[in-house]
């Protein structure tokens, strides 16, 4: 499956993968596409074989703090939303570990990864000056190769303990510790702790407050650290629309891949699971993975629909939204917006011309979708953008905005060019050479289906649409931030 690797109508935040047997599991928070809130009051389990995960399935809910059709509440003391979870494996049993909005966390138990599970307990404790309260934010748990269990929490600052490794919940007195992960420079811990332990070293996972779309790493020697930054792993708001993220690091196959979320439906309570892969160094250190829209793919078939929610670049406040199941788009579409699918394999037909054909509805006037491959330059967007005239409201700030290059040249991880042509950079996805215009569609009023006939490509690369509004006269700032249309996807023909 592409990004979202999930079906495009589910939405799965702070995924946590964990590989029992031979599937990978996803245990997340659960959103909803119509709302005002972070998550709701339902946890549900995805799973797919490890041999083939873009094949996923679906075991319903796994816990709950209110009733569900056929799953009770299983929360006598709170019906509070369910947030961020994580589950892990002791003896032959799986615990899950709930982060409820505003009452104590606790401990549920399952005989199977998928569940359902049955509550243990609430957290016992004699920490005084609990630093939430007895809430638990964002419960991250290792269960160490010695039969430790170490528990990893908070939000803006973090501390961690251990439980009990014979009931799982009942935290030992003397384990609690602050500040595990500092929140100054470089660490700038926010929340989301997801802790792993590979090839003997302890990683810390967990979501940087600057900017909190990004997902960064450390690691010690110990799990009581202390803890080295190391860097970034994917920052889900490069060229798209930012917000929190939550994820980790999970190896799959012979293949790591790093999971986290993107925002859709113009909100950052309304996010869907992406994974990309990533790669990692002799020494352990993982490099900063690009986010794109490939998920569990190794390349798009550019021949086959791309469905808008794949979209991996969206400026200008462009935004993905679904209706319903069966009609989602990218709305907010305005002049200079930009919006990007990366990667697509085009075999061999370089010498041949293609056509590009896109589909649109609720147009209202007319314009010109330009096309790219590889990335946008800087000079496309002065060539094709309206004039800024010194009478209109905020000209010197607009120009000044429009001057800042590093905001508006589209290519791989937001590096401006002169960066993501470096084959150090673009060796890494099997790309070498600079974004070009490939094609341009026509648009008016009302139009449905557009086709620009576009240059032969052969082999792998991103695809940008570019949009040039029609009105560039001294009037065209009154039509700034104007839907220009919605878009419903694109295919190539030969």
């Amino acid at each position: 499956m592409a990004n979202p690797y999930l079906p495009m109508w589910e939405h799965i935040p702070d995924g946590e993968p964990r590989v029992f047997g031979d599937r990978i599991y996803i245990y997340g928070s659960h959103d909803n596409a119509d709302t005002d809130e972070f998550c709701d009051f339902c946890l549900k389990v995805w799973s797919a074989p490890v041999s083939d995960p873009e094949n996923w399935t679906s075991h319903g809910i796994a816990f709950a703090t209110r009733d569900f059709p056929g799953h009770p509440s299983d929360t006598d003391w709170t019906d509070g939303r369910l947030f961020a979870p994580d589950v892990v494996e002791k003896d032959g049993k799986y615990y899950l570990y709930a982060y409820i909005q505003n009452a104590p966390g606790c401990v549920a138990v399952s005989d199977k990864p998928e569940g359902p599970f049955k509550l243990l307990s609430r957290y016992k404790h004699n920490i005084e000056n609990h630093p939430d309260g007895g809430i638990f934010i964002d419960p991250g748990t290792l269960v160490d190769d010695d039969g430790r269990v170490y528990v990893y929490c908070g939000f803006l600052r973090s501390y961690m303990f251990e439980v009990n490794p014979d009931n799982m919940y009942e935290v030992i007195d003397g384990t609690f510790k602050r500040d595990i992960i500092p929140n100054t420079p470089p660490f700038n811990f926010f929340e989301a702790c997801s802790p792993r332990k590979i090839n003997g070293k302890y990683y810390m996972i967990y979501s940087s407050a600057e900017p909190s779309s990004q997902l960064v790493y450390a690691v010690s020697d110990s799990p009581t650290g202390p803890f080295e930054y190391k860097g970034t792993l994917i920052d889900s708001g490069c060229n798209y629309p930012g917000g929190n993220d939550h994820g980790s690091v999970a190896k799959i196959g012979d293949d790591w891949y790093v999971f986290y979320h993107k925002m859709t439906n113009g909100s950052i309570m309304s996010r869907v699971g992406c994974v990309d892969k990533i790669e990692s160094t002799a020494d352990g250190d993982f490099l900063q993975a690009e986010m794109t829209s490939l998920g569990f793919e190794d390349v798009l078939n550019p021949y086959r629909v791309t469905n808008p929610q794949m979209a991996c670049v969206l400026t200008n406040d462009a935004t993905i939204t679904e209706r319903t199941p069966f009609d989602q788009c990218i709305t907010k579409i305005s002049d200079g917006a930009v919006l990007g699918f990366k990667y697509y394999d085009f075999g061999e037909h370089s010498d041949s011309e293609m056509k590009c054909v896109i589909k649109l509805s609720n147009c209202y006037m007319s314009g010109k979708i330009h096309i790219f491959a590889d990335g946008v330059p800087q000079e496309a967007i002065e060539k094709y953008a309206r004039p800024i005239y010194p009478d209109e409201p905020n000209a010197e700030e607009k120009k000044a905005r429009r001057q800042d290059t590093s905001a508006k040249c589209y290519g791989f991880s937001g590096k401006l060019l002169e960066e993501f042509c470096k084959p150090e950079y673009t060796g890494r996805f099997g790309l070498s050479r600079e974004g070009k215009e490939i094609g341009c569609a026509e648009f008016s009023s009302n139009a449905g289906i557009v086709t620009a006939t576009v240059e032969g490509l052969s082999g792998k690369h991103a695809i940008y649409f570019l949009i040039e509004g029609k009105y560039k006269g001294w009037g065209g700032h009154y039509m700034d931030g104007r839907n220009l249309f919605d878009f419903y996807g694109f295919v190539f023909q030969i």
